[in-house]
């Protein structure tokens, strides 16, 4: 139930500024409620609720409507509330001391892919073998309530509910505790920049959109507006609620760009007070992560600074940078990336659009980090994750095309950067599945309306119509599940061996999760397609050409850690390495 005072009210209230009449039906029953405060929010006294009672509200003699505040929609997101009481579950990690970022290996999930059953029960089943591959922190893709049983997670519309085909809250609760068990965090993507097409009632309640501002997705979650200030609230209660009551460790921020805001203090900065407020109390490491296309490094600047003092941001340009560099891709957002001098600049330096021309948009973009003062550890970077799969057409990834053995260099150099590395799901064996977009709203118009908008819209980029999966046909999503019995065989448990090697490896060896980026060097040669990453004491060496070559190297190889390839020579001040393949020496400086 919502209120302006407290988590668990023994009594429901709402925040509805502008209605004449409120109301609360139970069992078919309706109870007015009395308006409390001068800014809109309404109590009542009901006798009866409890855990496991179902409730709406009627604004105005409305139809009956979920709370926006509701913690469980059984029945989805159209339907009654049920009343959710947190001190139901019994948790087991009262000794959890959480996380830190720095020095941690992210790993990207979905709850409904993840698995055959797409459940947190089934999830859980498959822990250990992220404790064996090495991962500190899970990092899974919205749960919160949408509408139909299959989707990203991205078009949710009760924010403060989990989706129940997962699991529901209680589903949720045993994931994290289930996590914690095995000294694993957890990250839950959140989406505060604006609701899904279905199911979305919040607009009968007060102004929580806003004509001021558009967004990719229609109008814009009202921050700066009149009646702004709860909306504002909504969105902090909510992000505590997540890392309060279901114990997670961090929130990963969708698509910062979109919350538009001309208020003094931007509500990014709010959130990540309103966290460290929260992870003081809890004596527990917290933290908030941004997505953002925006290459503006205030985002992860201290608040002393002039920043919002979010703890990190994901690094597309990273990802883009070795894409395009072991792929060859120019098309879209590709076309500024590719060389090597390009993913030398990625791996140094955090952005490559940093105040300079973005060919894609068109204009300068971006403005730089100060390497001295922003470490590496604050940008997550990948090779795969939901969006950089998920968006291309057929959902392929990079495994699908490209030879074992970039593959493994890519890896090397993620791995071995000075950065906060994510594995996507599957990537770690190079997962033979695809995982493509899939939705399964009820209405028909809707659906197809996002069937022809997913097709034009690739059509664009050269791709046969009839070669882009239809995201609501259940076999676009079935074909999305991972195939756990791909670990084994070969050559996914060749690929998965090396990923192991390369995590044991960073744990092991202080340079590779030394985040100053002043300290990271890179050497290469356009024409012979070789590339140098040197992390203090330590060289990976990347041939990603065709043939076998000797690669120079500053100072003396000392020894071979890794090597992606047998047949490599070492000699002073160069390596001999097979093509396609990463090794990874000591040097003697």
């Amino acid at each position: 139930m919502s209120t302006p005072y407290s988590a668990d009210p023994p009594t429901p209230w709402v925040w509805a500024p502008d209605a004449e009449r409120v109301q609360i039906e139970t069992d078919t029953r309706r109870h007015d409620l009395v308006r409390q405060t001068a800014d809109g929010w309404w109590r009542a006294d009901v006798s009866g609720l409890a855990h496991g009672v179902d409730y709406a509200y009627c604004i105005d003699e409305g139809p009956p409507r979920p709370d926006p505040r509701s913690r469980w929609q059984p029945n989805g997101v159209h339907a009654a509330s049920r009343l959710y009481d947190h001190g139901h579950f019994d948790w087991s990690d009262d000794g959890w001391r959480g996380v830190t970022l720095p020095g941690s290996l992210l790993y990207e999930l979905h709850i409904g892919t993840f698995t055959t059953e797409g459940t947190f029960d089934a999830a859980i089943e498959r822990l250990d073998h992220l404790v064996e591959l090495g991962v500190d922190l899970v990092e899974i893709l919205p749960v919160a309530s949408f509408d139909g049983p299959r989707g990203w997670g991205y078009d949710g519309v009760g924010l403060y509910a989990v989706h129940e085909p997962y699991g529901g809250p209680d589903g949720l609760k045993r994931f994290v505790d289930a996590c914690h068990s095995r000294g694993l965090g957890v990250v839950l993507d959140v989406v505060y920049n604006h609701l899904g097409p279905s199911g979305n009632y919040l607009g009968d309640f007060g102004p929580y959109f806003t004509d001021a501002h558009s967004t990719p997705w229609g109008s814009a979650v009202n921050l700066d507006g009149a009646g702004s200030d709860e909306v504002r609230r909504w969105i902090l209660d909510n992000a505590r609620m997540w890392l309060r009551d279901f114990h997670v460790d961090g929130l990963r921020l969708d698509a910062v760009h979109a919350l538009v805001d001309t208020r003094a203090m931007h509500i990014l900065e709010e959130l990540a007070v309103a966290v460290e407020v929260l992870a003081a109390h809890l004596r527990r490491p917290l933290f908030l992560i941004a997505e953002s296309d925006l290459n503006d490094p205030r985002l992860i600047r201290p608040r002393e600074a002039g920043g919002y003092s979010l703890d990190a941001q994901w690094g597309d340009d990273v990802h883009h940078a070795l894409h395009a560099t072991l792929t060859g891709e120019r098309q879209g957002y590709y076309v500024d990336f590719g060389s090597l001098e390009t993913l030398a600049e990625a791996l140094t330096s955090g952005y490559v659009h940093a105040g300079t021309p973005s060919t894609f948009r068109g204009r300068f973009h971006g403005r730089p980090v100060d390497p001295t003062v922003t470490p590496g550890w604050r940008f997550v970077t990948y090779l795969s994750n939901h969006d950089q799969v998920g968006n291309r057409a057929v959902g392929d990834r990079p495994s699908a095309t490209l030879s074992p053995g970039l593959v493994k260099a890519g890896a090397a150099l993620l791995l071995a950067s000075p950065y906060t590395p994510m594995l996507f799901m599957g990537e770690e064996w190079g997962a033979s599945t695809p995982w493509m977009f899939f939705t399964s709203f009820p209405n028909e118009a809707l659906g197809k309306a996002v069937r022809d908008g997913r097709r034009a819209e690739f059509a664009e980029h050269g791709w046969a119509i009839d070669d882009v999966p239809d995201p609501q046909d259940p076999a676009t999503f079935e074909r999305s599940r991972l195939d756990w019995a791909e670990l084994g065989k070969e050559p996914h448990a060749e690929l998965l061996d090396w990923h192991r090697r390369l995590i044991a490896l960073r744990r092991a060896r202080p340079e590779l999760t030394d985040g100053r980026l002043d300290r990271v060097r890179c050497r290469y040669d356009a024409t012979a397609r070789w590339f140098v990453l040197y992390r203090e004491g330590i060289a990976v060496v990347c041939n990603l050409g065709d043939s076998r070559q000797t690669v120079p190297v500053e100072g003396a190889p000392d020894g071979v850690l890794l090597s992606s390839a047998p047949g490599f020579v070492f000699r002073p001040g160069q390596v001999e390495v097979e093509p396609q393949s990463a090794t990874i020496v000591t040097m003697v400086e």
